[in-house]
């Protein structure tokens, strides 16, 4: 059995799912923050918190942290299906 990738914007992505960074997709200054905060490619993420709008929370690293929706729309990822 072939597993097929999906691509999106991590502010898609329901509560409780498993995903990996495909890239950033802003300029200097956010990609500087995110990375220091672990967002770099190939690196897992799994969705704590995602109600549709206002802030979302994400376990990054072993770290939870609070994204704004617009920083979550700039991050490309992929997950299996």
């Amino acid at each position: 059995m072939q597993n097929s990738v999906v691509q999106s914007f991590l502010s898609e992505i329901p509560t409780g799912e498993n995903v990996i960074i495909e890239s950033l997709c802003e300029g200097n200054e956010l990609n500087r923050r995110l990375t220091s905060l672990g967002f770099t490619p190939g690196t897992g993420i799994n969705i704590v918190q995602n109600f549709g709008h206002g802030p979302m929370i994400v376990n990054v690293r072993g770290t939870r942290v609070a994204l704004g929706r617009g920083e979550a729309a700039k991050i490309f990822v992929q997950k299996e299906e």
